[in-house]
């Protein structure tokens, strides 16, 4: 999978960062502005601006100054709740809000208001983290529960949901409710470095927890074992094509829906090792759907084509009608590298040391525009049987998957054999 190229050639010496300090009659205090846009500044300059001060906001203004902060802390709470799971920072915004109540009877309701709004937050995110950790110590390998109880697992994904639509409405459902729960904030801390230049060591170093962006990760990988699962298990061949091609189906119902993320899952689940060498089972099926829905995935040129479809799902978002065509779940995967990319192609720093705006600008507007998405609500029912098995039912492992491909459709080279026998040995005790 080819690398999102580095975004330090959006701002080389031709374009933003020369011309950036050669207008001293744009700078005032340290800080740069063009058409009153604030650019760069030193971290001094900047926090001289923004902090307030004796002379700057004397404590006798303080009811004028009040509605402005409570709105900044509403503001905060509302898009970076996460902030707050922290014990510190809990405090001093009650400290804050404490200050701030103190006035007015107005003010005290919004606090309140503000303050439980985030306790709500905060306990549902609890709540949920619970569930996965749960979900995960359940989790176990299929063929152990096969070579245990063996007629535990009697069904596969076509006898709990014959429908491909259907299946791929539910896949929308886990998408969407675990994108809702990654927080702006795991963005940041899933690529932050210790800024070199910043003396202060002592407050909010410690790295945050970026546990709901990795459990989405971990869905997608799991999606993907889960395909390859269903198609290496059948034991006749008909059967496993029929599994493809139901696959194909609901990958292709994904790419209507808007979502890219189930739909790369399943096209990484098809294309897995185990999957595609089973030659004589693909023989069987008809590959014109899944040689289109290849192309629109094709990683070259950088996933032009994915591109190309994402943004015509971002601009059918934007004119929808309904929540269905709201729906836009990108390819995550490649969401994360794009960030990570933009991060380290382009330095936090000018070569001044003035604070990089015009980096930090393109990165909130990746995590702005992905903030959109996932506030869509799923306009789909819910089927709890066919989500219980999505998220629960045994998947086997890598070795588990080559060794049930290899009692389908035998070796067919000394490598391969010898792997098999491996596998037989010790997976399944056998000679």
């Amino acid at each position: 999978m080819p690398q999102t190229p580095p975004f330090s050639a959006m701002f080389d010496s031709s374009g933003y960062n020369r011309n950036l300090y050669q207008s001293a009659e744009d700078s005032c205090g340290g800080l740069y502005y063009h058409d009153n846009n604030l650019l760069s500044g030193s971290l001094e300059a900047l926090i001289q601006h923004l902090v307030p001060n004796v002379d700057y906001y004397p404590d006798n203004q303080i009811r004028k100054i009040a509605p402005k902060i409570l709105q900044l802390l509403t503001e905060w709470t509302e898009t970076f709740p996460y902030d707050f799971r922290d014990e510190r920072m809990m405090r001093n915004l009650k400290d804050l809000a404490h200050r701030i109540a103190s006035g007015e009877e107005t003010y005290r309701k919004n606090v309140q208001q503000m303050i439980q709004c985030l306790i709500r937050k905060l306990a549902a995110l609890t709540q949920y983290e619970e569930v996965l950790a749960k979900i995960s110590s359940t989790s176990t390998d299929r063929l152990t529960v096969l070579k245990t109880k063996p007629q535990s697992i009697q069904r596969d994904i076509i006898t709990v949901c014959s429908d491909p639509y259907t299946l791929a409405q539910q896949l929308t459902h886990i998408e969407l409710e675990r994108l809702n729960y990654i927080g702006p904030e795991e963005f940041v801390q899933a690529f932050v470095q210790k800024d070199p230049l910043d003396n202060d060591k002592s407050c909010y170093s410690e790295r945050k927890k970026t546990r709901n962006l990795e459990a989405y990760v971990e869905w997608f990988n799991r999606l993907s074992y889960l395909v390859a699962t269903e198609i290496c298990m059948p034991v006749k061949k008909k059967h496993r094509a029929r599994m493809i091609e139901y696959f194909i189906d609901v990958a292709r119902e994904c790419f209507n829906i808007g979502n890219f993320n189930s739909l790369m899952a399943i096209i990484s689940g098809m294309n897995m090792s185990p999957v595609s060498r089973l030659k004589k089972t693909w023989a069987k099926v008809k590959t014109a759907k899944f040689d289109i829905l290849e192309h629109q995935m094709d990683p070259s040129s950088n996933f032009y084509n994915y591109r190309t479809a994402l943004r015509g799902a971002a601009q059918r978002s934007l004119t929808a009608h309904s929540s269905r065509e709201k729906i836009v779940i990108p390819f995550f995967s490649l969401l994360i590298k794009d960030i990570y990319f933009l991060n380290e192609g382009c330095a936090n720093r000018l070569p001044n040391g003035h604070v990089n705006f015009e980096k930090f600008w393109e990165l909130a507007k990746q995590v702005s525009e992905f903030m959109t998405w996932k506030q869509v609500e799923c306009p789909f029912e819910r089927d709890r049987k066919i989500l219980q098995y999505l998220l629960t039912v045994p998947v086997f492992s890598e070795d588990a998957l080559y060794l049930a491909s290899y009692e389908s459709e035998g070796p067919e080279n000394h490598i391969e054999k010898d792997r098999w026998k491996s596998l037989r040995s010790s997976l399944l005790g056998r000679v």
